[in-house]
């Protein structure tokens, strides 16, 4: 009996060790004290590099370290190709995606996802100097139009089509490669983001106008489907960023004006 109970009190304490470590190790990050978040650091003003082509900045990029302040954790950013992100993060290469998720139906089925917390639109960009009368994506037809693969403005177009639209699509990795080829003149018009759109636009040299917007969405920030601690840290933390006013200055900083507080009304 004494044997037994020696051994019974060995296991209670191996299991008590292993439990603390588990904890130790955060139990909703990957790696302990560090909140690691996917991006394609390739989409401004929202997130994508600095000159030094090494540091990440924009909008996302500013907002997860302020999150990251507020759980009491240091921040990595993971560079991540869009069109693997979402399973990236579903087979735990890091803990959730800031990267401008819009939030629908179908990620939400897939993913948890906290509150939003910026709006946005489409926005069908041209060249100022386009010979073509074009005022809604309808009047595309015949044109080259292009988008960032499995965005948005993807699935919209494609819906366009589908309801008979003709035009000449062209996908590409990262949405500054649309503007690189518009500004060859091989493309007649981009359909991207509003939140893009005003980083190529407002430019004083500008050679891009905003022809049309519409179709509001919000992002949100994105992590594995279960992950309801994550989750619920993440909306703590936003909450405490619109309330002290960290969200707005972000938003002025980044943008010059406020377009963060529409989702909190």
């Amino acid at each position: 009996m004494k044997k037994i109970a020696v051994i019974l009190s060995v296991l209670t304490i191996v299991a008590v060790i292993f439990t603390g470590c588990k904890k130790e190790a955060g139990d909703f990050t990957l790696k302990n004290g560090v909140l690691m978040v996917g991006m394609e650091i390739g989409y401004p003003p929202m997130e994508y590099m600095a000159e030094d082509g090494k540091t990440p900045i924009g909008f996302d990029v500013s907002m997860a370290k302020a999150i990251a302040g507020k759980m009491n954790l240091k921040v990595e950013f993971i560079d991540t190709a869009w069109d693997g992100i979402f399973a990236a993060v579903d087979t735990r290469k890091f803990d959730c995606i800031m990267s401008s998720v819009t939030i629908n139906p179908a990620r939400l089925a897939a993913h948890n996802f906290s509150k939003p917390y910026i709006q946005n639109t489409l926005a069908l960009v041209l060249p100022k100097t386009t010979p073509h009368n074009i005022k809604t994506p309808l009047d595309l037809s015949g044109l080259g139009v292009a988008y960032q693969d499995e965005t948005t403005s993807d699935y919209y177009m494609m819906q366009l089509i589908d309801e008979g639209l003709k035009c000449t699509t062209y996908e590409y990795d990262k949405v500054m490669y649309c503007f690189d080829e518009m500004r060859l003149g091989r493309v007649d018009a981009i359909m991207t983001d509003l939140l893009v759109a005003y980083e190529y636009v407002s430019r004083s040299d500008s050679p891009f106008e905003i022809v049309w917007q519409g179709g509001e969405e919000e992002f949100g920030i994105c992590m594995k489907k279960g992950n309801n601690a994550l989750t619920d840290a993440v909306n703590n933390a936003l909450d405490e960023l619109f309330a002290d006013g960290t969200m707005l200055r972000i938003s002025n900083e980044i943008f010059g004006m406020d377009l963060v507080s529409a989702v909190r009304k």
